[in-house]
């Protein structure tokens, strides 16, 4: 099974002292010409009077866009304890137990605008790097990606492993698995008592718990039925199968009021 997550907006500052990225180091090694360009090109575009527009950031984030000048120098630290958003609080990877973590490093990629790919255990920095930015000397991130991470997903989900995508529309932008839209589930929210989706907030924060609560299983589903009942044992699930060939299965999770 592959579980693709989404990278947050939000990131922990990054620790006073440490080793700096290293590009060889990171999984998925055919994707560091193009993880070197897009880095270069972000450090000099966070550098000009512009940056604000092309990295469409407010002025209210000029020590996340200054930090950027210095990505290369900056500590580095695992990319589960960079990640501070709703959906990875919600995969709570440190609260993993060490079966479920291991589990989770050879099932979980974090898609990046930046990385392209990453695991979990992967050092890099605390960066501010918008899927729709436009970066000096680069077209735009998504036909980027696209480019080179649909093969590398499906490589990584296995011939016949099912993919639970968590992401939303804007990253699933960058690359899905090709060829493998019959195996791919796609996860949504929904509030118990009127039927319509919750708080964005929530919603990531409960694919999230539903990751960790997959990762905890130690299941290795085949069939997306065979998913969908593992969590159901905490949240009413509605399974729906693709409209036509080719396109991903959709898992709606029912929360809480």
């Amino acid at each position: 099974m592959l579980i693709i997550v989404p990278p947050s907006e939000s990131k922990r500052p990054p620790p006073v002292s440490g080793r700096p990225v290293d590009l060889e180091e990171l999984s998925f090694p055919e994707l560091t010409t193009m993880r070197t360009r897009i880095l270069d090109a972000l450090i000099t575009t966070s550098a000009r009077p512009d940056a604000f527009r092309r990295l469409q950031v407010r002025p209210t984030k000029a020590a996340e866009v200054a930090r950027n000048t210095r990505l290369r120098e900056l500590p580095a630290r695992p990319a589960s304890d960079v990640y501070s958003g709703p959906l990875h609080e919600g995969l709570d990877a440190g609260g993993l137990s060490t079966g479920a973590r291991q589990h989770a490093e050879q099932s979980v990629v974090v898609a990046s605008p930046l990385w392209g790919l990453l695991r979990l255990s992967d050092r890099i920095p605390s960066y501010r790097l918008h899927v729709c930015a436009q970066l000096i000397g680069m077209d735009r991130l998504e036909p980027t990606w696209r480019r080179l991470l649909p093969k590398v997903l499906a490589t990584a989900a296995g011939p016949d492993g099912l993919i639970l995508d968590l992401r939303s529309p804007v990253y699933q932008a960058i690359g899905i698995p090709v060829g493998r839209g019959d195996q791919t589930i796609t996860l949504r929210v929904d509030q118990a008592s009127v039927g319509r989706r919750i708080g964005d907030v929530v919603a990531k924060r409960i694919r999230g718990q539903a990751a960790h609560l997959l990762l905890e299983s130690a299941a290795e589903p085949k069939e997306p039925d065979v998913l969908a009942d593992i969590l159901a044992e905490r949240w009413p699930v509605r399974l729906e199968a693709p409209a036509r060939s080719g396109k991903p299965w959709t898992l709606t999770l029912t929360a809480d009021d």
